[in-house]
C-alpha cells in the first residue's frame, strides 16, 4: 500500500510542478490527473495521496504566480465530475473537503489562509448539481463563519467569498445577518470590498450597500456602485435611496468612483431603464423634492454626451398650437399652451444653461486665441448659440405667456414656474419694446397677493417660510434674477422695486393693512435691500432709505404679528449692511429684539448684529449706541459674569460682544430657542463667534484677552450633549477647529491659554461644577480628557503657510502646504507654556484633595506626561524641573501616572544643558508673567526633580536567539523560496510541525522561575517560515 501510495504521489507531484509553470497546461494536465483518479483501486487512497503531495502548498505565505497557478488547477479539478465515475468524484470532493476543514482550523495562518483560499475557489467553481451532503455544507459554512471573525485580513476576505455562495439561500438567512454585522465593524478596506461584492439585492442589504458608499476606501466606494449596477434595478430602489446614490456619487472625490457612478447612470438607469430618455429618469428622481440631485444629473449626461442636443426639440412647441385657434392672429392664450411637466422644465432649463455656459466658454477661448483656432472656437460658440435660439421661446411675448398660464395654474406648477423664469435670464432684452412688455410683466410677479390658507377658525395662513417673496427663496431668487435682467442699466433695478414698495406700503404707513400687507411690502423690500449695491442708489426717489427705515422697517419690528416682527428684523440687518455707519434706530431695535423677543424674533436679531458687527467691526456697532458701553472682555482675566437679561427696561449698557456672549451662557434663554429649522440662538451665536475668532486679525478693535474666553466656550458647546442634535453647529465648529490653530502663532497661544478654563468648566466636582450619579461622572470625566486631547492636537498642528512666504520662496515649486512640525514656536504658543500651566495648577490643590480634584490632577498630569520640550528655551526647562517635583509629589500614589512623570524628568534633565546654573527667581516670575500664571513659586527653596538613577544592569548573560535560516535567492520567481516544490511526502496530513510551539512553551514555564529573555509568537513563525520581508500586500495583510 506505501508503495502504491508513494507512486500516486510522485505522479502528482510531477502533474503539479507542471502546472504551477502555466495555465496553458491545465487542461492536459486536469485531464492526466483525472485519468490516474479514475484508474486507482480506491478513491480514499488517493484522496489521501492527494492531500499529503499537495502539503508543500500550505506552507507558501506569499502569494506568487506559481502558487496562484497550483491554487487555481487544485480548485478545478475539485469540482471537476467524470461521466463514468460522478461517485467517486463526489466522495473525492468530500473527502479533499474534509481535509481543508480541518487545515482552516489550524494553529499557524499560513495553512488556514490556505486552506481558505482553497475551500473558497472551490464553492465558486462548482457546478449547482453536485451532489455534496447537508452535513458537509453545514461544516463547511460553521468554518468559514469562523473564518470570518479571524485575525489575519486575508483569511476573512476568503471567508467572505466562500460564504458569498450561500447568501441566496433562504435556510442561510444566518450567514447573511452575519455579515451584515460584521461590516461596518471591519477595519480592512479589501475584507470591506469582498463583503460588499458578496451581498445579494434584497431590502435588508440595500441600506448596508449605500452606505458603503460613504467608505473612507475609494475601492469600497467603487465596488457599492458597482454592485448596484449589476444587481439593483432602477424601479427596486425608494426615490430616497436614488437620489442619495447619485448625490454621493456624483461628487465623489475620486475620479474612479465617480466614473463609476455616471456608468451606472448612463448604461443601467438611462439606458436599459429609461430608454435613453433623459426626462424619464428625472421622474424616478423627484425633481421637486430633489432639485439639486435632478441639476446634477443633467449637468453630468450633458457634459458626458449622453443627450443628443440636434434632437430634443424646442420650448417652442408647448405654445405652438395658440395661432391656430385665433385664426392666425399672434395672440396667445392661456387654454392654448401646453402644461410642462417638472421634470420637464428641470430639463429644458438645464439643456439652456449648459448651451449657454458652452457658448461663453467658447467665445473666451476664440478672444484669447488667433487663427485658425480662434475661428474653430468662434465656430463652436455660434453653433450653441444658433442651437440654444431654436430652443428658447421665438418672441418675449410667447414666454411671457408661457410663464403665466404655469403660474395661473395653481401651485401644482409652481416648480415649472419658477424653472420658467429661470429660463428668462438667457433671454434678449434689449429691445425696447421687449423690455416693455417684459417689464410689465416683471411688475405683475413683484405685486402678486401672497398665497394663504384659511384654518378652521377663518384665520389667514401664509404659505411658505413667511419671509421671502413667494414665501420660498428660490422663488424670490427667481424672481430678482429676471427682474436684473430686464432692468440691466444702473440703479433700475433699485428703481422698479422702489415703485412697488412705495404702492404697498401705502396701507401699512396709514396703519390699515393687515399681516400679509405687511408682509408682503417686507418681501419686496427685503429683495430690493438685497440686490441693491449701495443705498445712494434710493437717496433721492420717492421713497428713500430714511422713510423705509422710520416708516416700514422699525414700525413693523414692533408689530403685534410674530412673522411680521420676523421679516423687518431680517431687513433691519440687511439695511445696516448698505449703511456706511449703522443708525442708532436701528442697533437699538437689534439689541432689544435679541433681548427681549421670543425665540424666532431672538435668532435673526443675532443673526442681524453678527452679520453688522463682521461688517462694519464690534467697535462702530457700539458707537451707534451714542453713549459710553461696559465690557467685561476688556479685562485681562478668563472669569466673566453674564448679563442679566431680565433687566426691567431692556437698554443694557454693555457692549455688542457682551451681549452675544451673554447668549452662550444663559441657558434659561436657550431653553425654548428651537426654530423651524432647527435652529437656537446658541447655534447662530457659536457661529458667529467663530468667525469672529477666525478673522481676529481683521478687528483689532476686540481684546486679546477675550479670545481664550471665547474659545473655550466654543470647545465646551462642541463637546456638550446640544451640539450632538444640531448637526450644522457641530460640522460648522469642526471646520473652525481644523483651521484655527493653524492660521497663525496667534491662534495657538489662545488655545493654550484656554485649556485650562476648558477643564475647570467640564470637569464634574471642582470649580462649583455639578456631579452625578457614578455613570454621569464617568461619562462627564471621558468627555473632559477626550477636550484636552483635541486641545493637545490643536496646538501640536503645524502652521499653514502664508501667501506671501510662497510669493518669496516662489522658486521652490516643493513647498508642502504647511510649515514643517519641528518649527520653534515661542513659549506662549507651544508645549512648553501648556506644560508650565498644567504644573502651576496641579501645584495650586492642596495636599488634601477631595475625589474629584484627585481625578482632575490626575487627567492634567497624563497630558503633562505626553509633552515635550525644546532644547533651546533652558529657562523653561529649569522651571519645569522645579514645578515638577510639586506634581511629582501630588501624585506619588499612582504607579503609572509618577512612572511617566519620572521619565518626563530624565526628558528635561537631559536637555538642560548646564545643569550648574540656578533659575533666578526674576527669571520665573518673567515666565510666568509670559503665560499670565498667578503663581507664587519660591525658586530657592523648590529643587529641580531629579530622575531616579537607573538599576545597574545584570551581569547574566542571556541566552542568544536561534539564527535566521538564510538560503540564496535568485532573481527569477520560480526560483524564489516562496515557490511551491512539490515532492512525495513522508509524513502524513498537512499539520505542521510543533517544534517551535514547543520552544515556546518550554521558554514560558523557564520564565516563571527566572528572567529570561521573551520569545514572541509571531516572531518565531516568521523565523521558521521561507517567507521573504520583501511580500506582496496579501503577504503584509497575513502577517497582521
Amino acid at each position: 500500500m506505501e508503495a502504491v501510495e508513494s507512486q500516486l504521489m510522485q505522479k502528482m507531484a510531477r502533474i503539479f510542478d507542471e502546472a504551477r509553470t502555466s495555465y496553458a497546461t491545465h487542461n492536459r494536465k486536469l485531464k492526466e490527473l483525472a485519468a490516474i483518479r479514475s484508474k486507482v483501486a480506491s478513491i480514499h487512497q488517493f484522496s489521501a495521496a492527494f492531500a499529503k503531495t499537495l502539503t508543500p502548498l500550505f506552507q507558501v505565505q506569499r502569494r506568487t504566480a506559481s502558487a496562484e497557478r497550483v491554487v487555481r488547477f487544485v480548485s478545478v479539478f475539485t469540482g471537476i465530475r467524470g461521466p463514468e465515475n460522478i461517485s467517486a468524484c463526489e466522495v473525492f470532493l468530500e473527502d479533499f473537503l474534509r481535509f481543508l476543514l480541518v487545515g482552516a482550523g489550524a494553529a499557524n495562518k499560513t495553512a488556514r489562509f490556505r486552506c481558505c483560499q482553497i475551500i473558497s475557489e472551490i464553492i465558486l467553481r462548482l457546478p449547482d448539481d453536485t451532489e455534496v451532503s447537508n452535513e458537509l455544507w453545514d461544516d463547511v459554512i460553521e468554518c468559514l463563519r469562523l473564518r470570518v471573525g479571524d485575525k489575519v485580513p486575508l483569511i476573512r476576505t476568503f471567508a467572505v467569498r466562500g460564504l458569498s455562495r450561500f447568501l441566496n439561500d433562504s435556510e442561510n438567512m444566518d450567514v447573511l445577518d452575519l455579515l451584515l454585522e460584521v461590516l461596518p465593524l471591519e477595519q480592512n478596506a479589501e475584507v470591506r470590498k469582498a463583503i460588499v461584492l458578496s451581498l445579494p439585492p434584497s431590502n435588508s442589504t440595500s441600506q448596508a450597500i449605500i452606505d458603503a458608499t460613504l467608505d473612507v476606501s475609494e475601492y469600497v466606494r467603487k465596488a457599492a456602485y458597482c454592485v448596484l449596477a449589476n444587481k439593483f434595478p432602477l424601479q427596486s430602489l425608494s426615490i430616497k435611496l436614488r437620489t442619495i446614490i447619485l448625490q454621493r456619487g456624483l461628487v465623489d472625490r475620486c475620479v474612479a468612483v465617480s466614473n463609476e457612478c455616471l456608468k451606472l447612470m448612463k448604461d443601467q438607469w438611462l439606458t436599459k431603464s429609461c430608454n435613453g430618455d433623459p426626462v424619464e429618469l428625472l421622474k424616478y428622481l423627484d425633481v421637486e423634492t430633489y432639485e439639486s440631485v435632478g441639476e446634477s444629473v443633467m449637468v453630468a449626461l450633458l457634459s458626458s454626451g449622453s443627450v443628443k442636443l440636434h434632437e430634443c426639440g424646442s420650448i417652442q412647441q408647448y405654445i405652438s398650437s395658440a395661432c391656430d385657434q385665433n385664426g392666425g392672429s399672434s395672440t396667445l392664450s392661456t387654454l392654448s399652451i401646453q402644461l410642462m411637466e417638472p421634470e420637464v422644465a428641470l430639463y429644458w432649463r438645464t439643456l439652456c444653461r449648459h448651451l449657454q455656459m458652452k457658448a461663453q466658454e467658447k467665445g473666451s477661448d476664440a478672444a484669447a486665441t488667433m487663427g485658425t483656432e480662434a475661428a474653430v472656437y468662434a465656430a463652436e460658440a455660434s453653433d450653441n448659440n444658433d442651437l440654444l435660439e431654436q430652443i428658447l421661446p421665438a418672441t418675449v411675448s410667447d414666454y411671457v405667456s408661457l410663464v403665466k398660464a404655469h403660474i395661473d395654474a395653481g401651485p401644482n406648477y409652481r416648480f415649472a414656474s419658477r424653472q420658467l423664469l429661470l429660463i428668462g435670464s438667457m433671454l434678449d432684452f434689449s429691445d425696447v419694446t421687449i423690455r416693455k412688455v417684459a417689464s410689465s410683466f416683471v411688475q405683475d410677479l413683484l405685486q402678486m397677493p401672497l398665497e394663504h390658507e384659511i384654518d378652521e377658525n377663518g384665520n389667514n395662513i401664509i404659505i411658505g417660510d413667511g419671509i421671502n417673496l413667494g414665501g420660498d427663496k428660490d422663488w424670490a431668487g427667481a424672481v430678482s434674477v429676471l427682474v436684473r435682467k430686464v432692468h440691466a442699466a444702473a440703479g433700475e433695478f433699485e428703481e422698479i422695486l422702489l415703485g412697488v414698495v412705495e404702492e404697498l406700503a401705502k396701507p401699512c404707513r396709514e396703519r390699515t393693512a393687515d399681516f400679509m400687507q405687511w408682509i408682503h411690502s417686507l418681501a419686496i423690500t427685503g429683495l430690493l435691500l438685497e440686490g441693491a449695491k449701495s443705498l445712494r442708489w434710493i437717496q433721492g426717489k420717492a421713497t428713500d432709505s430714511a422713510e423705509i427705515l422710520h416708516t416700514l422697517l422699525l414700525p413693523a419690528a414692533k408689530h403685534v404679528h410674530l412673522d411680521v416682527q420676523r421679516i423687518a428684523i431680517r431687513c433691519l440687518g440687511l439695511f445696516g449692511l448698505l449703511e456706511n455707519k449703522p443708525s442708532e434706530e436701528l442697533v437699538k431695535q437689534l439689541r432689544l429684539s435679541v433681548t427681549k423677543g421670543p425665540p424666532p424674533i431672538s435668532i435673526m436679531a443675532c443673526k442681524a448684529l453678527i452679520d453688522l458687527g463682521m461688517w462694519h467691526g464690534p467697535q462702530e456697532v457700539d458707537k451707534a449706541m451714542g453713549k459710553d458701553l461696559l465690557s467685561q472682555f476688556e479685562k485681562d482675566n478668563l472669569e466673566y459674569s453674564p448679563v442679566n437679561f431680565s433687566d426691567a427696561d431692556g437698554d443694557l449698557d454693555v457692549k455688542l460682544l457682551d451681549l452675544l456672549f451673554s447668549g452662550l451662557e444663559d441657558n434659561d434663554w436657550n431653553e425654548s430657542s428651537e426654530s423651524h429649522d432647527n435652529e437656537s440662538v446658541r447655534a447662530i451665536l457659536a457661529e458667529g463667534f467663530a468667525k469672529f475668532l477666525l478673522l481676529s486679525e481683521k478687528y483689532p478693535s476686540i481684546s486679546a484677552s477675550c479670545h481664550p474666553v471665547l474659545l473655550a466656550k466654543l470647545i465646551t458647546i462642541y463637546f456638550s450633549d446640544e451640539s450632538k442634535e444640531l448637526q450644522r453647529l457641530k460640522q460648522c465648529l469642526s471646520v473652525f477647529f481644523e483651521h484655527y490653530a493653524s492660521l497663525s502663532m496667534n491662534h495657538k497661544e489662545c488655545v493654550s491659554r484656554a485649556f485650562l478654563h476648558v477643564m475647570r468648566s467640564m470637569w464634574p466636582g471642582i470649580n462649583g461644577n455639578p456631579g452625578g450619579s457614578p455613570a454621569v461622572v464617568s461619562k462627564m470625566r471621558k468627555r473632559a480628557v477626550q477636550a484636552s486631547k483635541f486641545m493637545l492636537q490643536m496646538i501640536q498642528a503645524p502652521l499653514y503657510i502664508k501667501e506671501t512666504e510662497v510669493e518669496n520662496e516662489a522658486h521652490n515649486s516643493d513647498l508642502p502646504e504647511t510649515i514643517d512640525n519641528c518649527m520653534q514656536y515661542s513659549l506662549e504658543c507651544g508645549e512648553e507654556g501648556l506644560a508650565i500651566r498644567i504644573a502651576t495648577e496641579v501645584g495650586s490643590f492642596h495636599a488634601k484633595k477631595t475625589p474629584a480634584e484627585r481625578a482632575y490632577v490626575s487627567a492634567l498630569c497624563k497630558i503633562l506626561g505626553s509633552l515635550h520640550f525644546q532644547s533651546s528655551d533652558q529657562e523653561a526647562i529649569k522651571l519645569m524641573r522645579r514645578l515638577l517635583s510639586s506634581v511629582i509629589e501630588s501624585v506619588s500614589a499612582e504607579k503609572d501616572l509618577l512612572k511617566e512623570l519620572k521619565w518626563m524628568a530624565e526628558r528635561l534633565s537631559s536637555a538642560d544643558t548646564h545643569p550648574d546654573q540656578t533659575l533666578l527667581q526674576d527669571q520665573a516670575n518673567s515666565i510666568f508673567g509670559r503665560l499670565g500664571v498667578d503663581f507664587k513659586l519660591d525658586v530657592e527653596s523648590t529643587p529641580p526633580a531629579v530622575p531616579e538613577t537607573p538599576a545597574a544592569r545584570s551581569t547574566r548573560q542571556t541566552r542568544s536567539r536561534r539564527p535566521m535560516k538564510h538560503e540564496e535567492t535568485s532573481s527569477d520567481e520560480e526560483d524564489s523560496p516562496a515557490t511551491v516544490q512539490f515532492a512525495a511526502a513522508t509524513t502524513p496530513g498537512i499539520a505542521m510541525t510543533r517544534s517551535q510551539r514547543a520552544s515556546k512553551t518550554a521558554a514560558l514555564s523557564r520564565m516563571t522561575s527566572s528572567r529570561a529573555v521573551e520569545i514572541d509568537e509571531e516572531e518565531e513563525e516568521e523565523e521558521g517560515s521561507e517567507v521573504t520581508s520583501d511580500g506582496s500586500d496579501e503577504s503584509e495583510q497575513l502577517s497582521e
